[in-house]
């Protein structure tokens, strides 16, 4: 089943920039983080020159931090496990590509992943491919805090983390919270314990609302002829969302290098689409956009469906102590969730960015989208590219 699928005084300049070694940093290194504290930082293009670490670079988000990253002028390393398989990647040009297993607990302790005084922030973009709990626990949680141990080692000052807006919901304890947010939120609460020893290693967890990408996969099949499906919540009510761009979030999350507003904290981001969009509003635009004649076609689907769906999955699971189908039930549980709850910010300082949802759609419908098995809900890799061929 597919996933359905943000005081200065000279006196203290002086005594670091002069004092380095006892400091514990290189005269390099010391010079860019004073020079930190000098500049204001500016939305989408601070660059305070210090080493950059990107891990789970190889995903979505991460290859647009890395590019993000390199664009701004940072010195950027992006950790992956097979750098060969990735080193034509474009969005890697002028970053150095590092190969490393980041689950491998014991060499990230040993320094393996960093080296002493070799990186200033790194930026994890790890999450779990599926969200079932033993993925979740392994990447969302171990593998995140496996790098977070080794940066504070290796005496980076900054862990900023791509988290999630729905951890809230475990935060809150819903009876519906999904394994990935409890494990997100598990983390976050490591880092808050990492940071409270009066060290100058810190963190920033970036909680975004849902990617483009995630919203787009009805794009090929309302092409070919076929509605856009939504989840009917009853009342003429469905979910609403305002996703954030690719770049957009890269952007958000290298902000916070040279940025303390969140120090330490939570940064709930969605983009810039006021008041969020429908579900139903998402089929309407994509309707217009690919030019269709006549009235939108929509198709309303129960949400009671997901329930037969997940407590049949959930009982052959409990009743045979099948795990494929304790994790299929959780996959179900994750479709419904995104289905009822509105992931949407509404706060200004929480809504960041530049490109809107009706822009994104204009511009795949015009060039064509890659194909990705853990966020398209619908569609296949072939759709994709017979459309991307239509549009070429």
């Amino acid at each position: 089943m597919k996933l359905p699928s943000l005081f200065f005084f000279p006196g203290i300049f002086l005594s670091i920039a002069t004092a380095p070694v006892a400091m514990g940093f290189s005269p390099q290194t010391s010079s860019k983080r004073t020079m930190r504290l000098q500049a204001a930082p500016v939305p989408g293009e601070s660059c305070t020159g210090e080493k950059i670490s990107v891990v789970g670079a190889t995903g979505y988000i991460g290859k647009a931090v890395v590019k993000e990253s390199v664009r701004r002028g940072y010195p950027t390393v992006a950790v992956m496990r097979d750098v060969e398989k990735n080193k034509g990647e474009p969005k890697f040009q002028g970053a150095t590509l590092q190969k490393f297993d980041v689950t491998d607990r014991q060499s990230c302790l040993d320094g393996n992943l960093f080296q002493k005084g070799g990186v200033d922030t790194v930026i994890c973009c790890l999450a779990s491919r599926t969200g079932t709990k033993s993925d979740s626990y392994a990447i969302d949680y171990q593998a995140s805090l496996n790098c977070a141990e080794a940066a504070k080692a290796a005496g980076a000052r900054r862990f900023i983390l791509l988290s999630a807006y729905c951890v809230k919901s475990a935060e809150r304890k819903d009876p519906y919270a999904l394994q990935f947010q409890y494990a997100k939120m598990e983390l976050e609460q490591k880092l808050k314990e990492l940071t409270s020893d009066g060290s100058s290693f810190d963190f920033v967890s970036v909680r975004p609302t849902a990617f483009f990408k995630s919203v787009s996969g009805q794009l090929e099949v309302v092409d070919g002829g076929a509605p856009f499906v939504y989840f009917d919540l009853g009342n003429n009510r469905c979910a609403r969302c305002n996703p954030i761009s690719e770049p957009d979030l890269a952007a958000a999350l290298l902000d916070n290098v040279a940025d303390d507003t969140y120090k330490n904290g939570i940064w709930n981001i969605g983009g810039p689409d006021a008041g969020g969009l429908s579900m139903v509003e998402q089929g309407e635009i994509l309707h217009k956009i690919l030019k269709k004649e006549g009235e939108p076609k929509l198709l309303g689907v129960p949400i009671g469906l997901f329930d037969v769906i997940i407590n049949g999955l959930q009982w052959v699971s409990d009743t045979f102590s099948n795990q494929w189908f304790d994790d299929a039930a959780e996959l179900g549980r994750i479709g419904k969730y995104y289905a009822v709850e509105d992931m949407l910010t509404t706060d200004p300082s929480e809504m960041y960015g530049r490109t809107k949802l009706e822009e994104h759609y204009t511009y795949i419908a015009e060039n064509g989208q890659e194909y990705d098995p853990y966020t398209s809900v619908f569609g296949s890799a072939e759709g994709k590219e017979k459309f991307k061929e239509k549009v070429s």
